[in-house]
């Protein structure tokens, strides 16, 4: 499942089913439509001060003329959103080409390109990968401290035992004492069992202690906690490469999932650490954190286009219910959602 740096093969793209896993079916939308029209978009508050970025331009999408001020107001609006320059540049060059082609006359229909052209960058929903073969699901998540990664476990934790799973949770991470003792709380707090060991432990040994457990308690899915340091790369791909070792003696279908916590706040700077191990590590998907505290929704974009893995969830509040299944047409549409 994890391609290159584990050695396997390169990962089909996001349409192909690998085999031996499934994929829930997100339901579909009639008509396109999102779920903020009925008012229930997870999105919609998260967005609020990014929204507030597109709707300075709303003026000049009410225009019956598509004039010069519009296309600098929507660059700028894009650039300032956090986008980034590349991205925010295919986009300009795209809605330029769709205005002419389409011979464009008002603002209002170069609105509804952009949210079809950022409905496009941001894929297919991707849900979760769970094992069919295996008894037991393992989903890896690594991501930088202070990004919100073990708060994300914890999250994804409670919604998938509301869901009906079984959860456990593996304290991999075992160079910090503190991101132990963190993990021991938030289990408590969602009332999902934690494995751990002493800090400075082998990771690969509580992955192990985990997998057995989880076999002893009956559980279905394995959340494992780890790789809080990515400044030391060359360690982390070790510990990465122990973890995946013992997980592959005992469950030779897994992991199904190896995700990266993002800090929505630290933009296109974590892109580039992203970026990095998306590429040696073969990243099965992103999950978003803290959208609600910056105004840079824009990233979201930034990186489906340039890490080209699925945004798995979006963080969309401090509440341990706060975590959203990526969905891009309700993203959209919470962007330029009325207040």
């Amino acid at each position: 499942m994890l391609n290159r740096f584990f050695g396997q093969k390169q990962q089909q793209q996001q349409q192909q089913q690998e085999p031996g896993q499934e994929q829930a079916v997100a339901p579909e939308r009639a008509g396109g439509d999102s779920t903020s029209e009925q008012g229930l978009n997870p999105f919609k508050n998260s967005l609020s001060r990014t929204r507030k970025l597109f709707g300075r331009i709303g003026d000049s999408f009410r225009q019956n003329d598509i004039t010069d001020d519009l296309w600098d107001e929507l660059e700028e609006a894009l650039i300032s959103a956090d986008v980034g320059p590349n991205t925010s540049t295919w986009l300009m060059e795209r809605l330029r080409q769709r205005a002419a082609a389409e011979q464009m006359r008002t603002g209002i229909q170069v609105q509804q390109a952009l949210r079809e052209e950022l409905v496009k960058l941001l894929g297919k929903p991707a849900p979760l990968n769970f094992a069919k073969q295996s008894p037991l699901t393992v989903i890896l998540v690594i991501g930088v401290n202070g990004s919100g990664k073990t708060t994300s476990i914890a999250k994804m934790a409670y919604q998938l035992t509301r869901e009906g799973h079984k959860v456990i949770l593996a304290a991999a991470d075992t160079f910090r004492a503190a991101a132990i003792d963190q993990l021991k709380v938030w289990g408590e707090r969602v009332n999902v069992p934690v494995i751990s060991q002493n800090p400075g432990s082998d990771p690969g040994a509580v992955v192990y202690d985990a997998i057995q457990a989880a076999g002893t308690r009956g559980s279905d899915v394995l959340i494992v906690d780890t790789a809080g340091r990515l400044h030391t790369k060359y360690n982390l791909m070790e510990e990465l490469k122990k973890i995946n070792k013992v997980i592959q003696k005992l469950l030779p279908e897994g992991p199904q999932e190896l995700l990266m916590v993002i800090d929505a706040t630290t933009g296109q700077n974590a892109l580039l650490a992203a970026r990095k191990f998306a590429e040696d590590i073969g990243l099965t998907g992103v999950i978003i954190t803290k959208l609600d505290s910056t105004a840079k929704g824009g990233f979201a974009f930034a990186v489906s286009d340039d890490l080209d893995v699925p945004i798995k969830f979006i963080g969309t509040g401090e509440k341990v219910g706060d975590l959203a299944p990526f969905d891009p047409q309700s993203f959209v549409a919470a962007l330029f959602a009325q207040d």
